[in-house]
């Protein structure tokens, strides 16, 4: 497999630049700087392009299993540039495939080994950070996920009804009542809820860069500013020199649509942010999330949020267009009326916060394959590893995939490379103009479903026509 990026590569930005990537940037403890680029050709073990949370993951369970390997890290921006410096700070259990399809596509055996590693996933990442003094702000407090019209309720007690049936107790997935729900979330319109304890809330950007801290104090290499022009069997090309290693790990996630040999492997889809001032403690009350708690609601379009430690809501919202050709600009990560819409959503959720001040606006594009599939592997013949198609739930699963990776390179095998994500492999996205149309209107459709539901208070059938493009 020979990927060619057909992107040029960027020129260093300072640290007061990144600044302005997400809220998270701007509240590290120290503006994030650019490290030293390649400045020669390299030998080395493993090559990893991209400084994310599977790159760094990776890197940092190789150095881990084995002190004397050479890891180099190639990072066309600087670590955690992309959706491990963006997103809204939920270190989930979710993943993007529902268990229903695990199921029929792998058996019940498989999907509960994949769900259960999940959960222990989160606690993972709780006791990394913590023994390598990482301080991320994590807080294990649970997802509640709110039912505000007839129809969420509907899909809230279908959830809970289903993972009984899987086997799934109280202690994992419970539904709650709408004054039980109150106690946790000061939302408006609640009639019900379903809540579960596999979730941390954290600091996306002070995760990224302390992993890339750790990773370099065990011995890698991570060179910044150093883009990938030509990824191989062996090889790692830059404009700066050429890498070579027994085994190469592309974990360039939504950014992997640049690349010339993958542009059709995951769609890049913008998901957009706001963060507030900080809040004065009347409407934290109001609002409750006390004990870190992440939130969203049963919609079709996902939101999703939280408090943060320093008392602001950070939030979000998917339905931004997607770009046709896989585009990737700057300037898609603000969009006016997509974040105003965001906006609107949160104060409709929480009235008290209606002339609290937006401090933050920003947004980027994470990874969708074709049959919203994550996986991870490695190609033993060719020693190319890869791993994403997250759909927005990464930031867990990332850490299960760095531990899979640094697995299967080192030629180890063990609970994690069993799992049935391992080896997946989705096919590919239409050409354009195809996938520019069927996307879009997929967004459309969601949206419509949802101003339906509103309505009516009904299940929307328009939802289930999204199937055939989501691979249900």
């Amino acid at each position: 497999m020979r990927i060619v990026n057909s992107s040029v590569a960027p020129s260093p930005r300072s640290g007061t630049a990144y600044r302005d990537l997400s809220y998270w940037f701007d509240t590290l403890p120290e503006p994030a700087r650019q490290r030293p680029g390649l400045d020669a050709d390299l030998e080395v073990d493993v090559a990893i392009v991209g400084a994310g949370y599977t790159g760094l993951w990776t890197a940092y369970y190789l150095a881990k299993m084995n002190p004397s390997i050479r890891v180099a890290v190639l990072e066309r921006e600087t670590a955690g540039f992309g959706a491990s410096g963006r997103n809204g700070g939920w270190c989930s259990a979710m993943f993007a495939t529902s268990s229903s399809k695990l199921i029929r596509i792998y058996g019940k055996a498989a999907e509960e080994a994949l769900r259960k590693e999940l959960e222990h996933t989160v606690d993972e990442v709780g006791a990394v950070t913590a023994a390598e003094g990482i301080d991320c702000d994590y807080r294990k407090g649970g997802t509640v996920m709110l039912a505000r019209n007839a129809a969420q309720l509907h899909r809230a007690r279908e959830e809970v009804d289903e993972a009984r049936s899987l086997g799934v107790g109280e202690a994992d997935l419970r539904f709650l009542s709408g004054s039980e729900a109150r106690e946790l979330v000061g939302a408006t319109q609640i009639l019900g809820a379903t809540y579960t304890p596999h979730c941390a809330s954290i600091h996306p950007a002070r995760l990224v860069r302390g992993l890339a801290e750790v990773a370099e104090r065990l011995g890698v290499r991570i060179f910044e500013g150093t883009a990938a022009l030509e990824i191989s069997p062996g090889r790692v090309v830059t404009a700066r020199g050429t890498v070579r290693a027994e085994a190469v790990v592309r974990a360039t996630e939504g950014f992997s649509a640049q690349l010339a040999g993958a542009h059709r492997e995951v769609i890049p889809f913008y998901s957009l942010m706001i963060a507030t001032e900080p809040i004065g403690d009347d409407a934290l009350g109001e609002i409750g999330l006390r004990n870190g708690e992440t939130f969203n609601d049963l919609r079709h379009l996902v939101i999703y949020g939280q408090r943060t430690r320093d008392g602001r809501v950070a939030f979000g919202g998917r339905g931004a267009p997607y770009h046709f050709g896989s585009r990737i600009e700057p300037s898609f990560d603000r969009d006016q009326r997509m974040h105003s819409l965001i906006h609107e959503t949160l104060v409709d959720l929480f009235p008290a916060l209606a002339e609290t001040r937006i401090t933050h606006r920003w947004g980027g594009p994470l990874g969708i394959a074709r049959d919203w599939h994550p996986s991870v592997g490695f190609d033993r013949a060719t020693g190319i590893g890869w791993a994403g198609g997250y759909v927005g739930d990464g930031v867990a699963v990332t850490n299960l995939a760095g531990r899979t990776l640094a697995a299967l390179v080192g030629g180890n095998e063990n609970d994690c490379t069993r799992l049935c994500w391992v080896g997946h492999r989705s096919r590919r996205w239409e050409p354009e103009p195809l996938r520019w149309i069927g996307v879009n209107s997929a967004l459309q459709l969601m949206g419509t479903a949802d101003r339906a539901e509103q309505r009516s208070g009904r299940p929307s059938r328009l939802a289930g026509a999204m199937g055939s493009l989501v691979g249900g």
